[in-house]
């Protein structure tokens, strides 16, 4: 039985769980296929980022249930879990070494959290930062 890496992706207000299997490169999002479930290519381009900068495109079937949040916060959520999931992968290989996933992940920028959220609506502004119009008269 092929073994099966899991991963948790989050950004903004969505949540991905992505689990990994060899295979041949599908990739389903909620039952569906990448390219149907996501409307823009740009988003399924962001998100086969951590496998085109490690060469896993066409290996690994990726399953994901994603939730929350919009088409943009759930790209970011799945690239992070994806990241994740190589990285359980390559958990043997010692991370100093120069063909290491965590090596290259890392330099990419991948292995980070985009910790960015909305900031919360204050009590007498119209919304987080902004304030009612000034009338002098």
């Amino acid at each position: 039985m092929a073994k099966i890496y899991q991963g948790t992706g989050r950004r903004k207000t969505s949540v991905a769980r992505v689990r990994m299997t060899t295979g041949s490169g599908k990739i389903t999002v909620n039952g569906r296929d990448v390219h149907e479930y996501f409307p823009y290519e740009t988003l399924v381009m962001d998100l086969m980022q951590p496998l085109d900068a490690t060469n896993t495109r066409d290996m690994y079937d990726i399953t994901v249930d994603v939730k929350g949040g919009g088409f943009q916060g759930q790209a970011g959520a799945v690239r992070l879990g994806i990241t994740r999931c190589l990285l359980a992968l390559d958990a043997t290989t010692p991370a100093d070494s120069e063909d290491s996933y965590r090596k290259v992940l890392k330099k990419e920028g991948f292995i980070t959290r985009d910790a960015r959220k909305k900031e919360r609506k204050k009590p007498g502004l119209k919304k987080a930062r902004r304030a009612p119009q000034f009338s002098k008269r």
